[in-house]
Formats: C-alpha cells, structure tokens, sequence
C-alpha cells in the first residue's frame, strides 16, 4: 500500500502567539482529503496553530512541514511560494472593499504571479461558478451579503488550486442558515475536489453536523479527540 505524505505535519512543535508560548509539543497530520477541526476556546492557541501553518509565526522548537516546505528553516523570500500552495479563508472575509469582485480575484493571480489574460479570465470565471457566485463578478463587495462575501473569499482560496484550504471561523460572522451553506460549500469542495480542509471553530454544533478529525485546544496543549 501506497505510504500516504501528510500535507501538514508537526512533531513535537512549541506554537507562539506573540512572543509567548502558546502550545507545547503540538503533534499533529494533515493528509490530502482531510476534514479536520481545531476546537477549543478563545485564547488556546488555535489560530495560532493556522500562523504557524503559513510563516507568519516563526516555528523555534519542533519539527513542522507544509506542503514540502519545512517550517523551521524556511526562507523568506521562499514564503510566497508556501502560501501558493494553501488557500486561507477568514472570518472577516478581508476583502478589498475599493475593487470589485472579480477585480479581488485578478488582483490576487497578478500577485501571485499569472500573466497569460485568458487563463486568468478562466480561472476567476471556474471558481466564482464553483461557489455559486459567477453571476455577481462585477458587484462590488459592500453589495453583497456576509454570505456571499464569505463565499467570494472561499472562491480566492481556490484560485492557485491549494492542496490545502485554513479555514479561521469561516461561519463566525454569519447567522445559521448562511454558515450552513458555508459549510455545505467546503464539504463538497473537500469531497469533490479532495482538497484537505482545516478548520477553527469554537461551534460544537458545527462538526457534530459535519463530521471530521478534531483537535482540541485547552491546557497549553492540543492533541486529537
């Protein structure tokens, strides 16, 4: 049997937040066509972890790699090349309010280095319809709901084709038929596409009702339930 590569991988990693410790000894697997939930209350280190994931929290102790790079030694001008390879998804949506929806996505291609106009043409118009969202591509993003706003930043994730989405409280902002959509969006992407999905919630309800590997946060520690 084929050995199966984690995309994500920590052994015995210590995870700041700030200049503090906020987790010790993280041990943990992210394989492709994973679903997996870091839970946990506020203040335990969750969203630390997802920093870590991208280098934008420096990794001192412990072993992490992502994506084939490894966490600890990597180099600056070797992050972009890092973030290419994951799509982050956040609560607050991070729009750019001044720019329109499709203006959003070509902003992103163009930064992370795609020239040719017409595959970048295709790829926006692919991901928009991939979340139900390829009839709003010229409305700016004020004249969308939080809904349809968290789904135009679900379609900015897609868009280098990630081997893995981060996910921090996606459904956070949102009342509960939209999260249900939300998350009815990132289970079939996770389904259809295999893409592993990593998601912070403190919502229990939501991977009762969406079933996934999780990881719990308490106690300077997080460790798989």
């Amino acid at each position: 049997m084929e050995e199966r590569i984690p995309v994500i991988s920590f052994r015995d990693a210590d995870i700041r937040g700030g200049e503090n410790t906020v987790l010790y000894g993280l041990d943990m697997d992210v394989y492709p066509g994973d679903f997996l939930y870091i839970v946990g209350k506020v203040g335990t280190g969750k969203t630390s972890i997802i920093r870590t994931v991208i280098a934008e929290n420096r990794l001192e102790k412990g072993e992490g790699r992502v994506c084939g790079f490894d966490l600890k030694n990597i180099r600056e001008k070797d992050i972009p090349f890092l973030r290419r390879r994951l799509g982050v998804v956040f609560q607050d949506f991070q729009l750019l309010m001044d720019r329109s929806v499709e203006e959003n996505l070509l902003f992103v291609l163009k930064a992370t280095g795609w020239k040719n106009g017409g595959e970048i043409s295709g790829r926006i118009s692919d991901v928009l319809e991939a979340v139900g969202m390829g009839h709003k591509s010229h409305r700016m993003p004020h004249q969308l709901s939080g809904g349809e706003q968290q789904r135009v930043a679900i379609a900015r994730a897609l868009l280098n084709r990630p081997e893995v989405i981060l996910a921090d409280e996606p459904t956070g902002n949102l009342d509960s038929e939209t999260a249900e959509g939300i998350m009815d969006l990132l289970a079939r992407i996770n389904r259809e596409k295999g893409t592993a999905i990593v998601m912070v919630t403190h919502n229990r309800t939501i991977f009762d009702r969406y079933p996934g590997r999780v990881f719990e946060c308490k106690d300077e520690t997080c460790t798989e339930i």
